[in-house]
């Protein structure tokens, strides 16, 4: 393909992932960063499974590290409450004498949750060995959806060392769920719909036919507190490819009837052979906007978000990211469309100005490449007319989420992000696109219209 075709080349969609989470919020890990605990600055991680019920080894891993020294703290103690739908599963003390908490979990259908272990005469807080770990027996992590971890430091450097007053922190991790539905299509056939939760329980999924919308919906706390919290929600809708009457070029979607970013909704036909996946995918600004919306009627917030996927027969177009002050906006594209280790990659962009759209030549930008919160590329260049593009060959080891960060755009400073994933549940190869990345973008109220524009 010509560096003309590519410049022209339409593509869009993208996921952003914090670069300090393996998965994303929710997703895996969480991280509690740079807590003050007796003048220290730490971080707690905790872990779980994402398919819990699906993998040999089940454990729970909470993990504090000193951000001064890079290692793990000494002799933690924490106090640890465990929740699942406003439910408290449990709440104990666990002590860690190299920071790193281990705990083993074997899950029953029947009983009452049990701890094993050694306890100490302090605290009662319960320890182990790595020949003979924490355990945990009973109904736990038997469902999937949101589970909550309220974490208090109670000692640190001296297991005599208690701490008073200490404060409550919170980590969100989801155990991912799959949920069937059969719904009735315009001539009265059962179709199967799936959908796949990243985040909480999601139900109620209805199709109405004559319309060509699906709805679902999932409980959702929209107070500040949760809110600024999440940096990205994930769900998917399942259908079969063959199902026609459903299977347009484009979709758009609402949530809690506020209508929403072209990015936050795409296609995915690459991961199923037989199902056409649908992403939505919501970043934290996104949650703060469509608050903001509906704060503005005089209902009271619900206490869910109910999602609408509609189809659209208008084909997808080039999604924009602007600087944090709309001074500049830049569109980005890719070819080939399935980004695969050790194949190069062309990045398609344009550098426009924000207020009027077009293209600014002499455009100096420094194109950055990071993974993992660390950089794997950086290439700095002109684009003359406006538009450029660059080349890269992702390793074998390169997988994962990854930020394309365009900075000190035209000398200015100013930078804008756009990110992608190769995610553990779309496989090791297939680089699917999902969402643009809109870290420090305003958005783009001052146009009126919710539209990515499109100036190819």
């Amino acid at each position: 393909m010509s560096t003309k075709k590519f410049l022209i080349f339409v593509i869009a969609i993208f996921l952003i992932f914090p670069a300090t989470n393996v998965y994303g919020h929710g997703l895996g890990i969480d991280t509690i960063s740079s807590i003050n605990v007796e003048g220290k600055s730490i971080s707690i991680s905790v872990e779980i499974p994402m398919y819990f019920a699906k993998v040999d080894s089940q454990q729970i891993t909470i993990t504090a590290t000193d951000d001064e020294s890079n290692q793990t703290a000494k002799n933690i103690t924490f106090l640890i409450g465990l929740f699942h739908q406003n439910e408290m599963i449990l709440r104990n003390y666990f002590f860690a004498d190299n920071g790193i908490l281990v705990i083993k979990v074997k899950p029953t259908t029947e009983g009452e949750v049990e701890i094993h272990g050694e306890q100490d005469s302090l605290l009662g807080a319960w320890h182990g060995t790595e020949l003979n770990p924490i355990e945990i027996t009973g109904p736990i992590f038997n469902s999937g959806g949101l589970y909550n971890f309220e974490i208090e430091v109670r000692t640190i450097d001296e297991p005599t060392n208690i701490i008073e007053d200490s404060s409550v922190y919170y980590a969100d991790l989801s155990i991912v769920e799959t949920t069937e539905y059969l719904q009735e299509d315009s001539l009265g056939n059962e179709v199967k719909f799936r959908l796949k939760s990243y985040f909480d329980k999601i139900s109620n999924l209805e199709y109405n036919p004559e319309n060509k919308i699906v709805s679902f919906e999932m409980p959702f706390d929209w107070s500040e507190k949760q809110v600024s919290h999440i940096p990205v929600i994930h769900e998917e809708v399942h259908f079969p490819k063959d199902f026609a009457e459903f299977l347009y070029p484009s979709y758009t979607g609402k949530v809690n009837g506020i209508d929403l970013f072209k990015a936050s909704v795409t296609i995915d036909d690459y991961t199923e052979d037989d199902e056409r996946i649908v992403h939505f995918v919501l970043l934290q600004d996104h949650l703060k906007y469509i608050k903001n919306q509906m704060k503005k009627s005089d209902e009271p917030l619900p206490d869910k978000m109910i999602f609408t996927l509609l189809a659209s027969d208008k084909p997808g177009f080039p999604l924009t990211a602007y600087t944090k002050s709309e001074d500049f906006q830049v569109d980005l594209s890719w070819d080939p469309l399935e980004i695969q280790p050790g194949v190069k990659t062309n990045f398609i962009f344009t550098i426009r100005d924000g207020a009027t759209g077009e293209p600014i030549r002499n455009s100096d930008y420094t194109f950055v490449i990071i993974q993992n919160g660390n950089e794997i590329h950086r290439a700095t260049g002109t684009a003359q007319v406006g538009g450029d593009f660059k080349q890269y060959k992702f390793g074998e080891e390169q997988t994962g989420p990854t930020i394309i960060r365009f900075e000190n755009i035209r000398n200015t400073g100013q930078e804008t992000e756009f990110g992608f994933v190769v995610a553990p549940e779309f496989g090791s190869i297939t680089m699917l696109i999902l969402i643009i990345s809109v870290i420090g973008v305003i958005f783009v109220t001052r146009r009126n219209s919710f539209a990515l524009k499109t100036n190819f």
